[in-house]
């Protein structure tokens, strides 16, 4: 079932090379309403909860020691065909491959400091918004 929301993090890399307001200025001009936000650090263990998926795999260590390192902003967008669209404002994870205006065309580094989180499914939105916001958060 498609729905109309998924779930951003701005990655500590983009928090510390502050790009914070020109990355949510770029996603409200894609047309996505912010309807939670929050300025928040991930502990080791938060961002292993968070990656667990990922758990099995020999990058994990080090995603979870990234995305611990500093702080990050949480949102969930809310626009019509939300994922896709939203995975397209993002562009692709390298950011040297990702097209010309993306986000991480324009604020990514590197395909490990790529500078957002986008989720990659209706599902995956719900369990992902779920983690960093309660129902109170979300307008």
């Amino acid at each position: 079932m498609k729905t109309n929301r998924t779930f951003t993090m701005i990655k500590p890399d983009a928090v510390a090379n502050g790009h914070i307001g020109g990355i949510l200025d770029h996603i409200t001009k894609a047309g996505f309403k912010i309807v939670a936000l929050k300025y928040t650090a991930l502990t080791p263990a938060k961002a292993g909860e968070f990656y667990a998926v990922h758990s099995e795999r020999g990058f994990f260590a080090d995603l979870v020691d990234f995305m611990s390192s500093g702080p990050i902003v949480a949102a969930i967008l809310e626009k019509e065909n939300a994922v896709a669209d939203f995975r397209t404002v993002i562009g692709a994870t390298d950011p040297a491959k990702a097209e010309p205006g993306t986000i991480r065309n324009l604020f990514a580094k590197s395909i490990e400091a790529n500078a957002v989180h986008g989720s990659d499914s209706d599902e995956n939105a719900e369990i992902e918004g779920n983690f960093f916001f309660s129902a109170f958060e979300r307008y």
